[in-house]
């Protein structure tokens, strides 16, 4: 499904990095981070030019393109994964950050990855997560249309 949305030209969400992290990336400790669910790598990009050491990862390999695309137009580098990130394993104590910005997965899923996520911080490392709760759905503003796929 979302291979199909990234593959149009234009960038779904645009190409400027998410509020939130633009506010909040005082909070990261410079080093290495990872962006989980990083789609087409506008977070990642901005960390880059940041000077931060980025890894993206999503299942979607056209994001992940036009992640590494959106690299190279801006002059930086980031590494880019392909991975279902149900499945996907978290070298321990690897980053000294972590960005998650609307990562919807489905409950087990979402409980396994934020316990690796805790795992893969260095000491003093920060978690950045920004995620719908299940009030949005009545806002029919965007986010997932399932409750279970909220912050509960």
């Amino acid at each position: 499904m979302w291979d199909e949305r990234y593959s149009e030209q234009d960038y779904v969400y645009g190409k400027q990095a998410n509020d939130f992290l633009v506010q909040k990336i005082h909070q990261l400790p410079k080093g290495r981070i990872l962006c989980v669910a990083e789609g087409e790598g506008r977070n990642a990009v901005y960390l880059a030019e940041q000077g931060y050491q980025v890894t993206a990862v999503d299942a979607s390999a056209v994001g992940m393109k036009k992640a590494g695309l959106l690299a190279k137009e801006r002059g930086v580098s980031i590494e880019t994964i392909v991975a279902d990130l149900a499945n996907y394993e978290i070298e321990a104590g690897a980053f000294d950050g972590i960005v998650s910005i609307f990562c919807h997965l489905p409950p087990g899923a979402r409980r396994s990855l934020h316990e690796k996520i805790v795992q893969a911080l260095r000491p003093g490392g920060v978690l950045l997560l920004e995620a719908y709760r299940p009030e949005q759905l009545a806002y029919k503003t965007g986010g997932p249309a399932d409750a279970s796929m909220t912050m509960q």
